[in-house]
């Protein structure tokens, strides 16, 4: 039954909400907020609407359903967790969480780690962030060892530690795992490493000189060289980093636009000090820069646990009041989202804009020169038409053990990296490169198929005739006749000049020019699919020798393990123990000492 939009606005209601739009399939395709829903959703089906977008999203609505919701800002925060839950087609998504990355104080009570984070955060973590890049949180965490000597190893190793690491040697931990530092002074510590993450540096100096002068009066002369020296590394810290002229905490946000491409440059500057920034390119269809800004903030924004108190932009976002408001409602401090005309704030601006007008420069040309490699390969190659996807298999190995196929994909952008995909091959004979190509091409299409996804237009195998033949008869034992398929082998000597091209229209060696741009391009595919394969299998065949055949004995957990080894001193002192001197292990008993025993002889 056809979606019937009069019929509907007689029912919606008035209130604050979100609406959910849906196609044919049942599949949502946007996700919108209103004051008064019913009037946001009129809007969409007047005669005469100007957006492109809007008009092709309103072709498609098969169904509306609505959320109403307390209050105007609550129905921004619903909109903005759908749209990242969904990813709704044509809405503007912004990377989600595990592009910035967060600072993480874990759940321990005692002596909590501090370490980098990217993805969904938890509610017993702590976290400080979003940062702009890996590189800002790295420095950050090294900065914070050096003054607060806070752990960072994992728990696991955390737990089992009977000596201080090189961590402590080099004095940026206070080794809690060996207890030689108390609870309550590590809390200290972390309460001073948050001041720290806060950006209030000044105000740690003033107690660490506070502190110092104190304990000297007492004549502790050692504590107050260790607050010393502390308060000389902030000061440092502080030289070290760029001040522009003021002093003040804020973003500065950037959004520049150039043949339909766009741009957004963050600066995140504490104190006067530039700590990190990030670009993000988007090619949001049919939008203006007001609309695009207000989804950036939106979702970098409001499930942040450190929002700045001003916010400078060079274009006003939509909605810049409502959105304003629930930031202030979410922090509980003044926020001001404000576009300067002069002053410190000005050269900000100018230095955001001349980084983000470079990152779309260079992004406009990157994209430039790899279409016209495209181009050019459609042309060497003679096909038709000019593939838009490209897929490549390689197979990985040590002498048959731990075999790994990789499937790398690229398109007129690049590669794909969330659609690679690495096939584990089992149930060949180890060493048989045809088996494992024959396996994981298999797996790929039929997956494919039954799923309906989206097959490519090329297909690449590393190899020669031998393995481009295995593809061409999985491709007709599936009935895919739409998909080219090709292989590429090393030449004399395995020098990349002399690689040489396969089609299976002809099964005829192409030797392209070394200066060819066709050639390189499948060359950078087969690379790429080569590192992507070595990196599985690496990962597999180091998982596989660092198993220890103690594991695999049924009674045997984590703990005896350790007593074992401890007592024994490695796997060759037990092969050489016999089955009384195993039994008085403590933890073992006589009938699982028999048990060792047996399956280790």
């Amino acid at each position: 039954m056809p979606f019937n939009p009069t019929q509907f606005l007689k029912t919606a209601p008035t209130n604050p909400g979100v609406y959910r739009m849906y196609d044919t399939k049942g599949k949502i395709i946007y996700v919108g907020k209103a004051k008064n829903l019913k009037k946001r959703l009129q809007s969409y089906f007047r005669k005469n609407i100007d957006s492109a977008k809007t008009q092709l999203v309103v072709s498609k609505i098969a169904d509306i359903q609505v959320t109403v919701t307390h209050s105007e800002n609550e129905a921004l925060i619903l909109e903005n967790n759908l749209i990242k839950e969904l990813r709704p087609r044509y809405n503007i998504l912004m990377r989600d969480d595990k592009s910035y990355p967060y600072i993480m104080l874990s759940a321990d009570k005692k002596f909590p780690r501090i370490n980098a984070y990217r993805g969904v955060k938890k509610h017993e973590q702590h976290y400080f962030g979003p940062y702009p890049n890996v590189s800002a949180v790295k420095h950050t965490i090294e900065l914070m060892q050096k003054l607060f000597k806070l752990r960072t190893c994992t728990d696991a190793i955390f737990r089992n530690r009977t000596r201080p690491c090189l961590q402590y040697q080099i004095k940026r931990c206070s080794a809690p795992c060996v207890n030689f530092i108390s609870a309550d002074d590590y809390q200290k510590s972390l309460a001073n490493a948050i001041l720290f993450l806060k950006g209030k540096s000044k105000t740690l100096i003033s107690t660490f000189t506070e502190q110092m002068q104190q304990a000297a009066q007492g004549l502790h002369f050692e504590q107050a060289a260790m607050l010393r020296d502390q308060i000389e590394k902030l000061k440092a810290i502080q030289e070290q980093q760029h001040v522009m002229q003021g002093n003040g905490c804020f973003d500065v946000i950037v959004i520049e636009q150039m043949l339909e491409q766009t741009a957004i440059n963050l600066l995140n500057v504490e104190d006067g000090k530039l700590l990190g920034t990030k670009n993000t390119i988007l090619n949001p269809q049919h939008e203006n820069l007001a609309t695009i800004l207000a989804a950036f903030l939106t979702q970098h924004y409001l499930d942040a646990d450190k929002i700045p108190h001003e916010l400078i932009v060079n274009v006003e976002p939509a909605d810049a009041d409502w959105l304003t408001a629930a930031l202030i409602e979410q922090t509980g401090h003044s926020v001001k989202i404000i576009t300067p005309q002069r002053g410190e704030k000005m050269q900000w601006l100018a230095l955001a804009k001349s980084n983000a007008s470079q990152a779309l420069a260079t992004h406009i040309q990157n994209n430039l020169s790899q279409q016209q490699r495209w181009q050019k390969l459609t042309e060497t190659l003679q096909w038709e038409t000019e593939p838009n996807r490209i897929e490549c298999f390689d197979i990985s190995h040590s002498q048959g053990e731990a075999t790994v196929a990789s499937c790398v994909v690229f398109d007129k952008t690049g590669p794909l990296k969330k659609e690679y995909r690495r096939f584990n091959i089992t149930d060949i004979t180890p060493g048989d490169d045809y088996a494992a190509l024959h396996q994981a091409i298999t797996r790929r299409y039929q997956r494919l198929l039954t799923n309906e996804h989206t097959l490519p237009d090329v297909v690449v195998i590393d190899g020669g005739k031998g393995q481009l033949q295995q593809a061409i008869d999985v491709f007709s034992q599936l009935q895919i006749n739409t998909v080219k398929l090709m292989s590429i082998s090393k030449g004399p000597g395995r020098s990349p000049h002399y690689d040489v091209l396969w089609q299976a229209e002809t099964m005829q060696a192409l030797h392209l020019p070394k200066d060819s741009i066709s050639l390189h391009l499948i060359q950078q595919i087969r690379d790429e699919a080569h590192r992507f394969a070595i990196t599985g299998h690496k990962a597999k065949r180091g998982k596989r020798h660092q198993h220890s055949i103690l594991e695999d004995i049924e009674g045997v957990g984590a703990k005896r393990r350790r007593e074992l080894l401890k007592v024994f001193g490695g796997l060759q002192g037990l092969q050489q123990a016999n089955i009384d001197e195993i039994a008085k292990v403590p933890g073992i008993s006589l009938s699982l000492a028999e048990k060792i025993y047996q399956y280790i002889h």
